[in-house]
């Protein structure tokens, strides 16, 4: 057991460490374009973590080596917590109530205080307690994701199997939220900005996102899309989640059916936006082309609901497109979905 968690920790140590290697080598393009639009205070900061990181490489390959005395692991620990702490934490949550905005297609969401401080006073010396009641699906939550067992293509799931016999009274027999495989809880992320190459605060509603939409997308930002990424879209539509919630939920601007095939041949891991329903919807209506060419087709993870505008910002500022994602579904046994806490780390 020890040598597997030495193992899993290496390699979460050099997975930062090829991040922001990869980070440094983008911040290199972007400041060959533009180069004032990094100042001095983001290049000594940029300079400093590429510094650890290396310091960090260095140790972690004795680690793995075997030949790493148990100083030199304590301060492996060390720096690792040092690099990731100096880091910038950029959340990409709104705070989800009982008036968040909510797709008609899903249950209904609540919450009340089923035990209160008042009630529970004098029952332990001293302490008193509340506790609340919440009327929950998978489809709640800012962001949220969707389970692979939540989509089916004429009712097939990902992989061929019956959708309708995978499904018991207590939720998916197989591919619920608990399968959400633990190696990607933190992975690399991809902004795509699509609102922000189209010089506009947010697409219009309806407005649908093409692949030749990500493809220049991708190229104006100079990222390459690789097997295994998470790719988040920025339709600019998150803006109103709070602040039109009315608009938030009607048509809206997302992914179509081609974009839907772009990054499915792109072979992700995982594509989320800043709308309700991820994909499209236009005033003609829509069958969920992208749902089930991602999730059922392809068994590609979506996640809805994502507040982006700050990651859009730093992003733009330093002119790299790429970060650390960390998502954290919720392990309930058959769930169709989770709310997640997501954010993304950068230097």
């Amino acid at each position: 057991m020890e040598k597997k968690n030495s193992f899993v920790f290496v390699v979460m140590v050099f997975a930062v460490v090829i991040s922001f290697a990869l980070y440094e080598e983008q911040g290199k393009k972007a400041a060959a374009k533009a180069p004032q639009a990094s100042t001095g205070n983001q290049r000594e900061g940029l300079a400093k973590f590429i510094a650890a990181s290396e310091t960090l490489a260095a140790q972690a390959a004795e680690v793995k080596k075997g030949s790493a005395s148990p100083e030199t692991r304590r301060a492996l620990a060390e720096s690792f917590i040092n690099l990731v702490a100096s880091a910038r934490v950029i959340e990409l949550n709104f705070v989800w109530d009982r008036n968040s905005p909510l797709l008609g297609l899903n249950p209904p969401f609540s919450i009340s205080l089923h035990t209160s401080h008042k009630q529970t006073a004098g029952s332990i010396p001293g302490l008193a307690f509340a506790a609340d009641m919440m009327f929950f699906s998978g489809q709640h939550g800012a962001p949220t994701i969707d389970a692979i067992g939540h989509i089916s293509d004429n009712l097939k799931l990902y992989g061929g199997s019956d959708a309708t016999t995978n499904e018991g009274a207590t939720g998916l027999l197989a591919l619920g939220i608990e399968t959400y495989p633990r190696e990607r809880l933190v992975n690399r992320g991809v902004l795509l900005d699509v609102a922000r190459l189209k010089g506009v605060d947010a697409l219009a509603p309806g407005q649908e996102i093409t692949a030749a939409d990500l493809e220049a997308v991708a190229k104006a930002e100079g990222v390459e899309i690789r097997p295994g990424d998470s790719v988040l879209i920025r339709t600019g539509f998150g803006k109103f989640f709070e602040a039109d919630r009315a608009k938030y939920t009607g048509f809206r601007p997302g992914p179509g059916e081609s974009a839907a095939r772009w990054l499915a041949s792109k072979k992700i891991f995982l594509t989320g936006d800043d709308q309700l329903s991820y994909e499209v919807v236009p005033p003609s209506g829509t069958v969920f082309p992208a749902h089930r060419i991602l999730i059922a087709d392809n068994g590609i993870y979506i996640v809805e609901n994502l507040n982006l505008e700050e990651l859009s910002k730093v992003l733009a500022e330093e002119q790299v497109y790429e970060f650390l994602l960390v998502l954290n579904p919720l392990r309930i046994k058959g769930a169709t979905g989770s709310a997640l806490n997501a954010f993304a780390i950068v230097p």
